[in-house]
């Protein structure tokens, strides 16, 4: 019997114990690639103790999507950033700032792979929906 507890506590001493919730989200935020972020989001396993949900883009008439941009899985980050900070307690106007301009980053990142002329316009939307946020955020 005593050799049943000491494998019992072996195996209690033995487990590691999970991030925190704020270190967790902070790595998806600001230490994984957008698309690291976007395979997690959609994995049936990512963390459940955070909020995963998301409206897209909420802009008005453009939504997230347009002819020269797709920026659904950026918003989809920041409505992340936004939720959980605020959630764990965090949020204040430095995080908003440094969780604005993962925001823009993620926006322009989404611009990359357009052809030139495309690139350009999209660039200038990723701009527009950045100062939008940063005008009415928080």
């Amino acid at each position: 019997m005593a050799f049943m507890c000491s494998l019992v506590v072996a195996a209690g001493l033995s487990v590691t114990p999970l991030p925190s919730a704020q270190s967790v989200a902070e790595t998806l935020l600001f230490r994984n690639s957008l698309p690291a972020f976007v395979a997690i989001a959609d994995s049936p396993t990512h963390d459940v103790r955070l909020d995963w949900s998301t409206d897209g883009c909420s802009a008005p008439i453009v939504q997230s999507t347009g002819r020269s941009f797709d920026f659904y899985n950026a918003c989809r980050r920041h409505d992340f950033g936004y939720r959980n900070v605020k959630r764990l307690g965090q949020f204040n106007e430095v995080v908003r700032t440094k969780l604005d301009e993962q925001f823009r980053r993620d926006l322009e990142s989404s611009c990359a792979t357009q052809v030139r002329t495309r690139k350009i316009r999209c660039l200038i939307w990723a701009e527009t929906f950045y100062v939008a946020v940063r005008a009415t955020g928080g």
